[in-house]
């Protein structure tokens, strides 16, 4: 808009004055465990902003990533796989996930089209948006998995339990359809101001960010339940004179035979995975990294209220 004049009595408020407003609201991811929710965001982000691995319940806690689309915003919540909790920690992060759905101004429910069945977790998630009478969008991801007749099978199926507003199928991983999908949710935006300025990738703290880049390590170079037995926190990150940063990251373990496991013969196995962590922080931040893990034993650190604060959840979940 431009050229606004606005007057009050006595008082010249506006003189051609030039404003723009642009559309941004958010979007929410929901759905089964491992159904490419932290894939989806990442690749319409354009970057890596949510940690991946082939693990179930890789993501604990929300995660916001910000895309652009002419002049559109898109604030995405990448939030963690919704199945039937058994411990606090659990119920935290299934309370996490639909707190996510509550803030979306449009749901999008993820599905794995790829799986050979509509899974009892899937049931229970379509069932609770038709109690609350949320509005969704079905998102069919991993077309690339799954033949042409299962997915008309099951579009078909899950329509029957839910009357979805769009259904897209999509690649998440190859990219396939992603195009599609943007270009609509740009168009659902209302118009308002950006909420995030548009060269932000995600609102995550740094201290965030490097912790749950060596998570993703970990998860990924750890095996059986190892990995559901640990959680990362920046200690400390210190700035230095010559722009590098030294990040010291704990790594607390419930068990003192599982810190042997992730220290490895002579440090090799720590030291391996935080080579890892050290380079994907410098490639995301552009800088050099000085990374220094610390194994520790915190034996119920899953009923610790002060680290659910860490994660955005509730401890009383």
């Amino acid at each position: 808009m431009r050229g606004i004049n606005k007057t009050f009595p006595g008082v010249k408020a506006l003189t051609s004055v030039d404003f723009e407003i642009s559309k941004g609201e958010v979007v929410a991811l929901i759905g089964e465990n491992g159904a490419g929710k932290s894939t989806l965001m990442n690749a319409m982000v354009g970057s890596k902003v949510s940690i991946v691995t082939p693990k179930v319940q890789t993501t604990r806690s929300r995660v916001r990533g910000i895309a652009m689309k002419g002049q559109a915003q898109i604030i995405f919540i990448d939030t963690p796989g919704i199945f039937s909790p058994k411990r606090r920690l659990d119920r935290a992060m299934v309370q996490a996930a639909w707190k996510g759905a509550e803030d979306g101004d449009v749901v999008l429910l993820m599905h794995d089209c790829a799986r050979r069945e509509i899974d009892a977790d899937t049931h229970s998630i379509v069932s609770q948006l038709a109690e609350i009478g949320r509005k969704a969008s079905l998102v069919l991801n991993k077309i690339d998995l799954a033949t042409p007749e299962r997915l008309l099978a099951r579009t078909q199926e899950l329509s029957q339990l839910l009357e979805f507003e769009k259904v897209f199928m999509i690649s998440a991983e190859t990219g396939n359809g992603i195009d599609d999908l943007r270009s609509w949710l740009a168009a659902q935006m209302p118009v308002s101001p950006f909420l995030f300025d548009p060269d932000d990738l995600s609102d995550m703290p740094l201290r965030l960010l490097a912790a749950e880049i060596m998570r993703e390590k970990l998860f990924l170079n750890l095996h059986q339940e190892l990995p559901y037995q640990l959680t990362v926190e920046t200690e400390k990150w210190e700035e230095q004179e010559d722009g590098s940063a030294a990040v010291h990251l704990s790594i607390y373990v419930a068990r003192e035979g599982h810190r042997g496991i992730i220290l490895g013969k002579q440090g090799q196995t720590i030291r391996r995975i935080g080579t890892a962590a050290r380079i994907e922080l410098e490639e995301a931040l552009d800088r050099r990294i000085h990374l220094f893990s610390h194994v520790k034993v915190r034996k119920n650190w899953m009923d610790d209220a002060a680290r659910y604060s860490v994660w955005d959840l509730d401890y009383d979940a």
